[in-house]
């Protein structure tokens, strides 16, 4: 049975712009039926994956930050506990591990400064000691030679991964990949959405969790795929 659940920062007394929200629906992708009837592979992740979205303070910015910590909460719960020792990071503890290890000045604290699948990298390692792998793709109509690697690594690690670009700056998480003769599919999970809890079947209707035709995507914007690598499965 689906479950609900929001999450906020515990530190109420700080109104800081950094909180901490999300919407945990277990599990979100299924059910959803292939994007096409020509799918001839398929791939998905492994186990359960949450949902962090947009709060109120870091919407147009947080976006890489939310799937950090969607993907941060897939360790928690489908990883060793070795792995998964720690509740997925805030968005300061987020901007505060990057400044920890160099890769941003102390002004970064308490910012709006965007992030994406590089810095995601080196949360994940820092923080779960979990590599990731950056697949590069120079235009979005390259895309599907990517693909290969993305279905070896859902088969290998069952991880999600995140993906983010240049002309197309918005943070996706990835769940799933099909392709077909009529073309693939990436099954997306949007942290871009804002307002009131939904439940399972609202969250796909309405699109946030959603298959995304790859020739849809913005065929100039060079793309970066972040893959954790995660144990086995």
């Amino acid at each position: 049975v689906p479950t609900l659940e929001i999450r906020t920062n515990p530190n109420t007394a700080r109104r800081n712009i950094l909180t901490e929200f999300s919407t945990f629906i277990f599990p979100l992708h299924n059910m959803l039926p292939q994007p096409s009837p020509d799918c001839d592979r398929c791939s998905v992740i492994s186990g359960e994956c949450p949902h962090y979205h947009y709060s109120c303070d870091d919407r147009g910015w947080g976006c890489g930050y939310r799937t950090i910590q969607t993907m941060a909460s897939w360790l928690s719960f489908n990883q060793p506990l070795s792995v998964s020792h720690r509740h997925p990071p805030n968005l300061s503890e987020i901007q505060q591990t990057l400044v920890e290890i160099g890769d941003k000045p102390d002004a970064f604290l308490g910012s709006r400064e965007w992030i994406g699948t590089f810095e995601a990298s080196l949360v994940l390692d820092q923080l779960y000691d979990v590599p990731c792998r950056i697949v590069h793709v120079r235009y979005g109509k390259e895309i599907d030679q990517a693909l290969k690697d993305v279905h070896d690594h859902f088969l290998i690690h069952g991880s999600p991964v995140m993906m983010g670009g240049n002309r197309d700056n918005s943070s996706k998480g990835i769940l799933s990949v099909c392709t077909g003769k009529r073309g693939s599919y990436l099954l997306v999970m949007d942290p871009h959405y804002f307002g009131c809890p939904l439940d399972k079947k609202s969250a796909q209707s309405q699109g946030w969790v959603s298959w995304k035709a790859v020739g849809s995507l913005d065929q100039c914007s060079f793309y970066n795929l972040c893959l954790p690598l995660t144990a086995k499965k």
